[in-house]
């Protein structure tokens, strides 16, 4: 729980005339701390529901996370109104803001061909990875240099195998990562599940790396792997709301006005000139404007 962020919990119990129910709030730092918990409490009986985020049920007892809040609700029998008042109680929970309220990337890429349901597991520290049985060791994955860790079953012809995803801050250290991996390829750690201590192949794709243990031939292990390839995503995080002064239609439609204030002024600022021109040379004609004095005529008699 602690390595997931745990950070507080409460626990009550809500009763009515023949009925009861149990409910156990457990809280973590961000979503990505109480979707790991709930696929490590998860269990591969467990039928999906629509609860919160991601739920799921077996007979009268409930497992769902909302946001950074993982429910553990226990009925003391089924009713019709039970989906209903499950489903009120997530909206009611508060949801966290800014990154906290994101979900890991890393179990996306879980292949969806030959999984096995409800197998994915989600771990962010050595002890998660221990209980889960990865083919892996703690000081073989190297949390400490920013590792995270995804795991799912797969069905193939000679059985059960075991897909470790393991991402890293950079594709440097996944690199480094990967030719240590490979060095195991020969002498691969001893494992409590004879399935798990057989070679493995091992891939990297941008930062992630990927391996495959237990009951699986070079082919499919080579077939599964070939679904992990790594899509770097940008997430643009500046404000992207569109102001007076930002926006770029708001400004085509000062440029227009700005014309038509341009030509306005220049028709009277025209108008202006040759309406004094006119007026002066009425009051005053000869005065002002053309005087025969001022004016001078140059003749060429070209034809003389």
């Amino acid at each position: 729980m602690k390595e997931y962020g745990f950070t507080d919990f409460e626990s009550a119990t809500y009763t009515r005339p023949e009925r009861q129910i149990t409910v156990k709030a457990a809280r973590f730092g961000d979503t990505s701390g109480a979707y790991g918990a709930f696929t490590f409490y998860k269990l591969p009986e467990m039928l999906n529901e629509k609860f919160g985020d991601q739920g799921a049920s077996l007979n009268e007892h409930i497992l769902f996370y909302r946001g950074n809040v993982l429910v553990q609700a226990t009925l003391d029998r089924i009713t019709a109104m039970s989906a209903a008042e499950l489903r009120e109680l997530a909206d009611a929970l508060p949801l966290p803001g800014g990154p906290a309220r994101s979900l890991p990337t890393l179990p996306q890429y879980l292949p969806k061909q030959g999984y096995i349901t409800n197998s994915a597991k989600y771990v962010m520290g050595e002890v998660g990875l221990s209980a889960i049985g990865a083919p892996l060791t703690a000081d073989q994955v190297q949390f400490g240099r920013g590792a995270e860790v995804a795991e799912g079953k797969y069905a193939t012809s000679n059985g059960t195998a075991t897909l470790l995803l393991i991402s890293y801050p950079t594709p440097q250290i996944a690199g480094e990562r990967l030719r240590a991996f490979e060095m195991l390829h020969q002498n691969p750690p001893a494992q409590s599940d004879p399935a798990l201590a057989t070679p493995f192949p091992v891939k990297r794709s941008g930062p992630l790396v990927a391996l495959v243990a237990g009951q699986v031939s070079p082919s499919d292990a080579k077939s599964l792997l070939a679904f992990i390839n790594y899509e770097a995503e940008v997430t643009w995080n500046e404000n992207t709301t569109f102001d007076k002064k930002n926006n770029v239609a708001n400004l085509l439609v000062n440029i227009i006005f700005l014309i038509f204030i341009l030509i306005g002024f220049a028709l009277v600022i025209g108008v202006a000139f040759g309406g004094v021109r006119v007026l002066v040379k009425r009051m005053f004609p000869g005065r002002v404007f053309d005087r025969n004095e001022d004016m001078e005529i140059i003749q060429l008699r070209l034809g003389k």
